[in-house]
């Protein structure tokens, strides 16, 4: 039986229970381990239902409040790198975190873009949107 049970046999297992069946019973019957029969029932106990809870959560924004001084400073200095804006807002701001935060930020802003010297021809019209986006998203701040 996979891991993830669906939840018409956890109501079937509860339904059992409910009805008179002890636990081993139930889940003896329907060939599921006893401890998941066993949260199941106390699940459907307190909540009504024995569906499984909801998974993942919702992820806050660390850099919510950093936005325009990021901004800002890819403006000061374009060629910053992300590993650079990491060391900066720990170094400035106090505040650590991965470079994969930094990114994330950036790419909601439309500001990703590949430093790559082969790419010489590419790169002008790359700078030239990414400048664009900067400029958007630092007068989207403005009131």
């Amino acid at each position: 039986m996979p891991a993830a049970y669906s939840i018409d046999l956890r109501k079937r297992v509860v339904d059992a229970i409910f009805a008179g069946a002890s636990v081993r019973e139930a889940a003896a019957r329907f060939n599921v381990s006893i401890a998941s029969a066993v949260k199941w029932s106390q699940r459907a106990r307190t909540t009504g239902s024995a569906a499984p809870k909801p998974m993942g959560g919702k992820r806050h924004d660390r850099l919510a409040g950093e936005r325009t001084w990021i901004l800002s400073r890819i403006v000061e200095k374009p060629d910053l790198t992300i590993d650079e804006i990491v060391a900066e807002l720990e170094a400035v701001r106090g505040i650590r975190v991965a470079r994969d935060t930094v990114w994330r930020m950036l790419r909601r802003e439309n500001l990703t873009f590949k430093k790559n010297i082969d790419r010489n021809g590419a790169l002008a019209a790359r700078r030239e949107a990414a400048q664009r986006a900067l400029d958007q998203a630092l007068s989207e701040d403005r009131p």
